[in-house]
């Protein structure tokens, strides 16, 4: 299953007004593939009013919910002009990092060389999702889906605007605790992670590899984020 990261308005999001690199890709080889022929008119339009009225509706029902946590409400740019951005990123490297930071606070236990098959059952990750325990990077580890720009030090479980429930938590504090997890490991500079970012890795990547290509990948996106004041979620 492809796994892809969108930042930028959640009613451009659910009215399917966005495209995945990989759905970019495709529709480009096809056109390139049918020389002669018009590009795909696109995903049909969809009531985008009704979709935005939902989303705004859902955001005041959280503001009203975190409003004690909040130095200030919920707010982002829900409207046609707010810009978005998008990369590919797939299950593997995105468990990769996820393990990386779970060892990364769990030193005790020895880094694995290759990603293992149920990940999300490894013991490091258990340990750092653990009751009581405080994750150093726990908007990463704590099987989050959606991040909303305003700063939270905690994740939560929440319905989204489908009515799924899923854990929330913050790009801003996301952004934090990736340059933490950058600064504790591989200690990438910006050149170095927009380079990797723009690239991918050939072959059968090692865990490391696939981790260091996430990091770029997703901290690229969550500066976005922040930058612009957007939500992101996880696409899949």
């Amino acid at each position: 299953m492809a796994l892809n990261v969108y930042v930028g308005s959640l009613t451009r999001y659910y009215a399917g007004g966005w495209e995945s690199v990989t759905d970019r890709t495709g529709r480009e080889r096809r056109w390139k593939a049918e020389a002669g022929q018009p590009r795909a008119a696109g995903v049909p339009k969809k009531d985008h009013e009704r979709i935005q009225a939902s989303v705004l509706t859902w955001r005041r029902t959280l503001d009203s919910a975190l409003a004690p946590h909040l130095t200030e409400p919920l707010s982002w740019n829900e409207s046609p002009e707010a810009p978005w951005f998008t990369d590919w990123m797939g299950w593997d490297g995105f468990g990769s990092l996820v393990l990386w930071a779970a060892y990364a606070e769990q030193p005790t236990l020895s880094r694995p060389a290759v990603l293992p098959r149920d990940w999300d059952d490894d013991a490091a990750l258990v340990r750092s999702n653990a009751d009581g325990f405080h994750s150093r990077f726990s908007h990463l580890v704590r099987n989050v889906e959606l991040w909303l720009p305003t700063t939270l030090d905690f994740t939560f479980e929440a319905e989204d605007v489908d009515g799924r429930r899923v854990i929330v938590g913050s790009s801003t504090t996301l952004r934090c605790q990736l340059a933490e997890l950058n600064a504790a490991t591989w200690k990438m500079d910006e050149d170095e992670m927009s380079a990797l970012a723009r690239g991918r890795p050939e072959g059968d990547p090692s865990f490391e590899v696939s981790a260091r290509q996430a990091m770029a990948v997703l901290s690229g996106l969550a500066g976005q984020a922040v930058k612009h004041r957007l939500p992101m979620k996880l696409d899949y």
